[in-house]
């Protein structure tokens, strides 16, 4: 460890205390939270280890402390209330004694914070109460701190109930959820831990406080109604975050009553509010992702003082410890995407724009049922502003809701998607992307009740005819069309495919000189060649194009492909207008006719910086030898379609 105070001086302990608290933690390599605990800074200081203390002119700790009592160990350890009321309860024959006595002994600071009628009641009349109290803190053996396994429980000196130990992976031990403050402090019949609270017997398991709890009343019902009764009074390690009445009556009517009558939706919810394993609120130091028994995860953190999830201080009343786990209230109820409708997935969700849209093109009736379906969903920057509802939007928005529902993991290449209207969608799959059309996955799927919701990057563009269809439906394009005709090329783009195209706009070829382009038009062999060029024999979207995508042409040396801030590249030619779907094929405009790179541009070249490139998109043709060499040049690595 860096630290040399640590390091080099021997039985030197570091100790952090959360600033402007008393609140501290004694420490050691494996628990060191980077200064930070619950999200305040700690001051790091260091003294002598339990049972050590300094020697003047030596280093560290040298000297060894002799061994005493219990009793009188409780004094010099922090806990002299504790030594006061064993006396009081005439506790200190029996740990003064013989004797191999394991005392979890409160802290100072835990008495006084005790409630005054609690305290009361434990020191009055002839203080058995207290006898009790203190007995049920001490176990009749020597317990070390590695003793002290997670899970474990031991039979205490009172009535032989049991504590209950939790050893965490931060290093924090808790003894029924009291932490540790101050471990190992030997004594000649026993040890000594100091605990920051008063702990009490635990006789009832954690549906018992459900059950008695009237804050709980609605949390019951629901427990019986999905089944869960038997689980919570059975052995185990349970959290339970136990929403109040309160929290229940957040809920808007309409889905909580959907909710509570569907057994399935209403396992998943609360299920969704239990941990497989018990967590103590003491236990927590940052934000730790923890898996429910729904199967989803919940970030259990901490702000100072407060107990958070996923991020909000909603914890109402910690640490109510049972024999099987423990309960902490919560007034704000949890509900995991698997019990929510599609509609309610997506309200929820950062696609407000296209929400609001599938709700004003009469689509929620699909949304809010119980159809297997999974709705693509645009991302807000995926529209443009003040976005309409017309006739031929409302057609559009249907085709984003596919008939069953589906998992992105479960999607493959070249899979055919059905939607409700009625058209076919095409599955891409790329080495980074994942892509329905031109529209890329960007989010982990929020998986519903009954459908899917997957978060794509832009509207969807359906096939709409053939690559040729295409070209001839825009003006751009009227030049390429008249090339793609005299180069014989025509039934080429109305052909299966699949084909990508680069296609040149009008503009590209204007660019041309003019003797040059006629030269051009007149050779339908070199015009097929420098056509072929801007052509690829598979369909690469743009959002399936990298930083280094490489394409191989039908005719000529590989294309480079890059992506950068938006825009797609193609030997250094940037494209206009992407991802112009077609039933064969994708079209992607470009202002410029494609050359090949100069042979020693390499591929870390071919995509610096476009301000280092100074390239002119207008180029033009000043001979043949261009078109003779994207005829004749070789092949090279083509980009691999994942399947």
């Amino acid at each position: 460890m860096k630290y040399s105070l640590i390091s080099f001086r021997p039985n030197v302990c570091a100790m952090q205390k959360i600033q402007g608290t008393d609140k501290k933690y004694f420490t050691n390599c494996k628990q060191w939270y980077h200064r930070k605990i619950c999200g305040k800074p700690t001051v790091i200081s260091y003294e002598c280890c339990p049972g050590y203390e300094k020697l003047p002119g030596e280093k560290g700790c040298p000297a060894a402390l002799p061994l005493v009592n219990i009793y009188n160990t409780l004094g010099v350890a922090g806990a002299a209330t504790t030594k006061m009321y064993s006396e009081r309860a005439q506790l200190r024959e029996e740990i003064e004694g013989p004797g191999s006595f394991t005392f979890f002994a409160p802290s100072n600071q835990a008495w006084a914070a005790l409630p005054n009628e609690i305290l009361d009641a434990l020191v009055s009349n002839v203080n058995i109460e207290l006898l009790n109290a203190l007995h049920y803190h001490m176990v009749n053996r020597r317990l070390t701190s590695e003793d002290l396994k997670h899970g474990s429980a031991f039979p205490s000196m009172y009535q032989d109930f049991n504590v209950h130990i939790h050893h965490y992976p931060n290093g924090i031990v808790t003894v029924n959820c009291a932490r540790l403050v101050k471990t190992d402090q030997h004594a000649t019949n026993g040890i000594v831990h100091v605990v920051d609270r008063v702990i009490t017997a635990v006789t009832n398991d954690v549906h018992a406080f459900i059950d008695t709890d009237d804050d709980l009343e609605t949390l019951r019902t629901a427990v019986a109604a999905a089944g869960l009764t038997q689980m919570l009074e059975s052995d185990g390690h349970y959290t339970v975050f136990a929403p109040t009445n309160e929290a229940f009556e957040k809920i808007p009517p309409e889905m909580l009553n959907r909710i509570l009558g569907d057994p399935v939706a209403l396992k998943d919810l609360l299920n969704y509010h239990i941990l497989k394993n018990m967590q103590c609120a003491e236990s927590i130091t940052s934000g730790t992702p923890l898996e429910t028994l729904q199967g989803t995860v919940l970030e259990v953190g901490c702000d100072g003082a407060d107990m958070t999830l996923n991020g909000k201080a909603i914890i109402q009343k910690k640490d109510q410890l049972g024999t099987n786990g423990v309960i902490h209230y919560i007034n704000e109820l949890l509900i995991p995407d698997s019990a929510k409708t599609l509609l309610e997935l997506a309200q929820g969700s950062a696609v407000t724009t296209a929400t609001k849209l599938f709700v004003d093109a009469g689509l929620s009736s699909h949304l809010s049922g119980s159809e297997a379906l999974t709705i693509l969903a645009p991302q807000n920057e995926a529209f443009k502003e003040g976005v309409t509802m017309t006739g031929e939007l409302k057609k559009l928005l249907k085709n984003h809701i596919l008939k069953e529902q589906l998992s992105s993991r479960s999607l493959y290449y070249g899979q055919e998607l059905e939607t409700l209207g009625g058209i076919k969608l095409r599955v891409f799959v790329y080495r980074n992307s994942l892509c329905i059309e031109n529209s890329c996955i960007v989010a982990h799927d929020k998986t519903g009740r009954f459908g899917t919701m997957f978060t794509v990057d832009k509207v969807l563009t359906p096939p709409m005819g053939t690559i040729m269809d295409v070209l001839k439906a825009d003006n751009r394009f009227s030049l390429l069309v008249g090339a793609i005709q005299t180069a014989g090329l025509t039934e080429l783009m109305n052909q299966a495919g699949p084909y990508t195209v680069f296609a040149p706009t009008n503009d590209a070829f204007s660019a041309l000189p003019k003797a040059d382009l006629n030269k051009l038009m007149r050779n339908p062999q070199e015009l097929a060649s420098v056509l072929k060029y801007h052509m690829a024999k598979e369909i690469l979207v743009s959002g399936g194009v990298g930083s280094h995508t490489r394409l191989k042409p039908l005719q000529g040396d590989k294309l480079e492909l890059n992506m950068r801030n938006q825009t797609v590249y193609i030997n250094k030619v940037p494209v206009v207008e992407a991802d112009l779907m077609a039933t064969n094929g994708v079209v992607h405009a470009v202002g410029a006719i494609i050359k090949p790179l100069p042979p020693k541009v390499d591929r870390e070249q071919a995509d610096a910086p476009i301000s280092s490139m100074r390239t002119d998109s207008r180029i033009g043709v000043k001979n043949d030898d261009l078109f003779q060499k994207v005829r004749k040049s070789l092949s090279s690595r083509t980009m691999t379609r994942v399947q």
